[in-house]
């Protein structure tokens, strides 16, 4: 009988890095709402920037996916010309349109 036994382990070391207090908390809220360590979204994180060598960082706020269903749903609507209000000439006619709605 031969017995072949093999340890794998991958060595571990701590990162120390200043973060806001409150962004931290926020992000540990965020990877305990998916189920995840934040440790476990920051190393996934790591290894992206290995694998394709770039940062990518925007000022601008990204859609959500809702967001995006809603503008979808108007940009249809107003392709077929459904849900839609007429044009008003001031605030009054507006007023008046939506009191009678």
């Amino acid at each position: 009988m031969c017995l072949t036994v093999v340890y794998t382990s991958v060595m571990k070391t701590i990162i120390n890095i200043k973060a806001d207090k409150k962004i931290k908390e926020q992000a540990q809220q965020v990877a305990r709402d998916l189920g995840l360590p934040l440790s476990t979204v920051i190393n996934a994180y790591l290894m992206q920037f290995i694998r394709n060598k770039e940062v990518h960082l925007s000022a601008a706020p990204r859609m959500t996916h809702e967001l995006e269903s809603i503008i979808s749903t108007a940009q249809n609507d107003l392709k077929i010309n459904k849900r839609m209000s007429p044009l008003f000439s001031s605030g009054g006619e507006m007023d008046r349109y939506l009191d009678s709605v």
